[in-house]
């Protein structure tokens, strides 16, 4: 098995609604916003090369949005999905499997591109299986008015539409042990129903794909809590549970949002369960 990062784009979120009822003050010193109060997000996905399965693990928002759809985002930076797999000496249609941990735009945009002929939509990755879940799929096809601009039907649908669509099963517990892809999934409800967190064995280390259950470093602390978790007393809970195990067994969590920190581990403090050490994907997974 071999690991690799891929970068799908930088953009901007609110500060603010990044951290919920946390205080500027708090959340800025790992943070920094700009003018706009806006913070530094990176949508950093994973490609997993085993034999001969490619699986790619999120997909960032995409391109096929418009103007005024990006405008509200500030995109920066020169990554995308494509260049990405280039350096690495892959093409999209290489991709065997997209696992997608949920269905927000900004998690699984990149999955849907515009035909040739711009008069609808169709599957970016034609060879590859679409994984979601299917308490999931019916709450992103049937939203509620407050997630309703995260699930955009145009990202969505068109998975289902090409018969590209599989679920996993759903778990009996929030955690299942051997998916197919070769990998455990642990089942979150707090950020949205059913996330789906990924815990990869690599090396005889525990690589977990963090998705929306820690966006970045600086949301360690518990309360620490995104104003856009459908459940944030839920969030709570979850959080606390995963990051105690993380400490206690050393996982090296992978951080999808964080655009300065990609791989951290975690330790017990007397404040909690706080930050260890951080590392770069291409530092670590040469060092396993």
């Amino acid at each position: 098995m071999k690991l690799y990062p891929i970068e799908a784009g930088n953009f901007k979120l609110d500060g603010g609604a990044m951290f919920g009822v946390v205080p500027k003050t708090l959340w800025s010193r790992t943070n920094p916003a700009d003018a706009n109060n806006m913070i530094d997000i990176a949508a950093r996905c994973l490609l997993i090369e085993n034999g001969d399965r490619l699986t790619l693990i999120d997909t960032g928002m995409g391109n096929k949005q418009s103007d005024k759809f990006f405008g509200y985002y500030d995109p920066w930076g020169n990554y995308n999905l494509d260049d990405s797999l280039k350096e690495l000496g892959f093409h999209r249609d290489d991709i065997t499997d997209v696992f997608l941990t949920h269905l927000h735009f900004d998690h699984c945009g990149g999955s849907i591109q515009w035909n040739k002929d711009r008069t609808g939509y169709e599957p970016a990755f034609k060879n590859a299986i679409f994984w979601s879940n299917e308490r999931h799929w019916q709450w992103a096809t049937q939203p509620n008015r407050r997630e309703k601009a995260s699930f955009l039907p145009e990202n969505i649908l068109p998975m289902q539409e090409s018969g590209q669509l599989k679920f996993v099963a759903n778990p009996k517990t929030d955690f299942t042990e051997a998916h197919e892809l070769d990998f455990g999934i642990f089942f979150v409800d707090g950020h949205t129903e059913k996330q789906m967190i990924p815990h990869i064995n690599y090396k005889g280390k525990t690589i977990v794909f963090m998705a929306d259950l820690l966006p970045t470093a600086g949301h360690l602390p518990l309360p620490f809590v995104m104003g856009y978790d459908t459940r944030p007393l839920l969030t709570l809970p979850e959080k606390e549970k995963f990051l105690t195990a993380a400490a206690d067994h050393n996982y090296y969590l992978f951080l999808e949002h964080d655009a300065h920190n990609q791989i951290i581990t975690v330790k017990h403090t007397e404040k909690g369960v706080r930050l260890d050490a951080s590392y770069t994907c291409n530092e670590l997974f040469n060092e396993l």
